[in-house]
């Protein structure tokens, strides 16, 4: 399978979803009764992608049990935040663990169904070879509120607009990259560089391929869009319910307060 290692960025406070995220953490909020995080492990194994680090940092101790069932053991790792660091200086941290890999950085609070191996099948064997990150983008139904990417012929990335009115379009960065190690090492080598869309990309213009999601794109950053969720028709993780820490997780208050 493709040389390709995982980032699932999961340390965010989840402030926009108060008051859920009083009580647990933004990327375990339950869609379909299965936690968020869950679809992306599930997304990555189908994949072949076994090697996953995920960062913590708010509500941590409930990651670290979920990380801990059996069937995660011996391909996820976790990098514990005691000052979240940015997304920049997250991928900065973890350099060793992706080194000469490809790295796939996904901001786990994203809710996304897609055929994901096409997405990695594009990177790998179909993007402009002069381009040294795949950026998943989607159609926004509210482009004022997300970062706008304008393309070429190509697909190549020529100009960004981060949330503002009357932006040239509705293509939308997803939030969602597999990037070779050039831009990895570029990320060490600035230090003071702290985020990777708006301080990161910006410096890799014209040297960024698309790949567009046609299916489910949602921030699951609000208790509406979370709700929204819930009705999206997308593949559930491919684990059984079936356990101790299931069952706990069904029988959390959390459940109900998202119905």
């Amino acid at each position: 399978m493709h040389n390709t290692k995982a980032l699932l960025l999961s340390a965010g406070l989840g402030s926009r979803l108060r008051p859920l995220t009083d009580i647990w953490p933004k990327c375990l909020m339950p869609i379909r009764s299965r936690p968020l995080l869950e679809y992306w492990l599930s997304v990555l194994s189908e994949n072949n992608i076994q090697n996953v680090l995920v960062n913590t940092h708010y509500l941590s101790k409930y990651v670290n049990k979920f990380l801990n069932q059996d069937k995660f053991k011996n391909w996820t790792n976790v990098n514990y935040e005691k000052e979240l660091l940015g997304t920049a200086g997250t991928v900065r941290e973890n350099k060793n663990f992706y080194k000469n890999h490809t790295l796939l950085l996904i901001h786990a609070d994203n809710w996304v169904c897609c055929n994901f191996t096409d997405f990695l099948n594009f990177h790998h064997e179909l993007r402009d070879k002069k381009t040294l990150i795949t950026m998943m983008t989607f159609s926004s139904d509210n482009p004022t509120a997300c970062g706008i990417v304008e393309i070429d012929k190509k697909g190549i990335v020529t100009n960004f607009h981060e949330k503002v009115e009357n932006p040239p379009g509705n293509l939308a960065n997803a939030a969602i990259y597999l990037i070779e190690p050039q831009v990895v090492e570029w990320i060490v080598n600035n230090p003071e560089i702290k985020d990777f869309s708006t301080e990161v990309l910006p410096r890799f213009l014209g040297k960024i391929s698309t790949w567009e999601n046609k299916g489910v794109h949602r921030d699951i950053g609000t208790i509406k869009d979370l709700k929204k969720a819930q009705i999206d028709n997308c593949t559930p993780p491919k684990w059984p319910e079936q356990n101790i820490w299931q069952q706990s997780f069904n029988d959390h208050i959390i459940q109900d307060l998202v119905k």
